[in-house]
């Protein structure tokens, strides 16, 4: 299956744009880095949530300050 790039709304960036975060089994959510770190070939972990949309909220607090 092949991504239509033109139908997406950040064409070209989806892949950088993706939220990294995962539900644990214990039912909490997890923030990670997006990029793994280079020595360890891991992602880094920014934080555990008991809900998704706490993650998100925090997710988007760290763009707010990685970009200001």
């Amino acid at each position: 299956m092949r991504l239509d790039r033109r139908r997406l709304p950040f064409a070209g960036h989806v892949a950088s744009n993706a939220v990294m975060i995962r539900k644990l089994k214990s039912g909490e959510f997890r923030i990670y880095s997006r990029h793994a770190d280079k020595k360890t070939g891991k992602r880094k972990n920014l934080g555990t949530f008991s809900s998704r949309e706490a993650a998100e909220k925090h997710e988007r607090a760290i763009q707010y300050f990685k970009h200001h």
